[in-house]
């Protein structure tokens, strides 16, 4: 634990267990979720890191994120009746994207990757500020045979990403034929672990879960094997530009407790069929009425970029808000997502503009991702 004071208040921020390797890199460290995390490193910065994962192989230190499992007779099911999405769709070692939405708004509490292990075993992963928020509301609605463990600092966790990552895997003994959304338990390093075929980058890659006391042996494993493969340490600034150009939302701007899943196109993270889970009452309802906003993209027309909450205008109407902006790395012009009224009848395709510190800059209303997926 770190404090980091802010006016007259101490914040106590967490730290990886990878602290000390990433400060042995030159790493810019920041606030988020209450952990404090690499930002970038020295010697690169986010658009050498950001150029490392779309064209090589880079390394995130993502061991902020929650970790929560909930064991017992009839725990997936009971995972089920709470999250969105269907876990009846998947077996397994098999891996899911859902949601914790709330039971009254619909809003989005979280979301989540849920791991099915067996009917009687699911690992969570949440986000790092909502971990505690997923874990009470899970625990009050458990039944007495049902039990749900935090484990957020039990592991770290470790993104491997980027077209060579499987190169990378494969020569450290690691397993890299599984499917998209799958997961297959390894031994890397003495250390007994999960390698799960999944990401935030678009690209093929893989997040490995390791007891928090052998993160360091498997970090270094990966660097000590990765060096014939350009592997690259990756921050946070990184991942955001990464995840903006496929599109996918960051929880607290693009999805949050006043954005549902209908309003940010994530319905299908949700499993409409089934007959019980968090908020289906009122997004049914929402989804039948049309929502009042729907989360768009947006292309800088000229040299703009745009960021979190900067209004929309269509004319001299304001008709929606930013709530990610950046530059891309990739397509070299600034994107966006934005929250725009449905009333505003907008094609993709439409200008408008987003007003940038008391300037009008274009913007063309688009449907992510901004950059072609490797990942399908």
């Amino acid at each position: 634990m770190t404090d980091v004071t802010s006016g007259a208040a101490a914040i106590r921020l967490r730290r990886s267990p990878l602290h000390e390797r990433h400060a042995a890199l030159g790493a810019k460290f920041a606030p988020f979720g209450g952990w404090e995390m690499p930002l970038e490193y020295a010697g690169g910065g986010v658009l050498k890191e950001h150029t490392a994962v779309r064209a090589g192989v880079g390394v995130f230190d993502v061991s902020h994120l929650g970790k929560s499992r909930v064991t017992g007779p009839g725990a997936a099911d009971f995972v089920n009746a709470c999250l969105t999405n269907d876990l009846g769709r998947i077996a397994p070692g098999g891996a899911q994207y859902t949601l914790c939405c709330d039971d009254a708004t619909g809003g989005v509490v979280d979301d989540i990757i849920a791991y099915l292990y067996a009917s009687d075993h699911v690992f969570l992963i949440p986000n790092a500020a909502n971990t505690a928020e997923v874990v009470r509301r899970l625990r009050a609605a458990a039944p007495e045979h049902v039990v749900v463990t935090d484990e957020h600092e039990a592991y770290a966790v470790l993104a491997v990403q980027g077209p060579r990552s499987a190169e990378l895997l494969d020569a450290l003994g690691l397993p890299t034929d599984h499917d998209y959304m799958s997961f297959r338990p390894a031994t890397l390093a003495g250390a007994d672990l999960t390698v799960c075929r999944t990401g935030y980058t678009g690209e093929l890659g893989y997040e490995l879960v390791v007891p928090a006391e052998h993160a360091v042996a498997v970090w270094d494993a990966l660097f000590s094997g990765g060096e014939r493969f350009e592997l690259r340490a990756c921050g946070l600034g990184a991942r955001d530009t990464l995840r903006t150009e496929m599109g996918y939302p960051l929880h607290g701007q693009d999805l949050s407790p006043e954005i549902t899943p209908v309003q940010a196109r994530a319905g299908w993270a949700v499993g409409w069929g089934k007959p019980a889970f968090w908020g289906r009452d009122a997004l049914l309802a929402e989804k039948a009425a049309g929502p009042r906003r729907t989360l768009r993209g947006l292309e800088a027309v000229d040299r703009a970029i745009p960021r979190p909450g900067m209004t929309v205008y269509a004319g001299e109407q304001a008709v929606g808000a930013v709530t990610s902006g950046t530059f891309s790395p990739t397509r070299k012009l600034g994107i966006a997502l934005a929250l725009v009224d449905t009333a505003a009848d907008l094609a993709d395709g439409a200008t408008v503009e987003v007003d940038i510190r008391g300037r009008r800059a274009q913007m063309r209303l688009t449907r992510p991702p901004f950059v072609q997926p490797s990942v399908r």
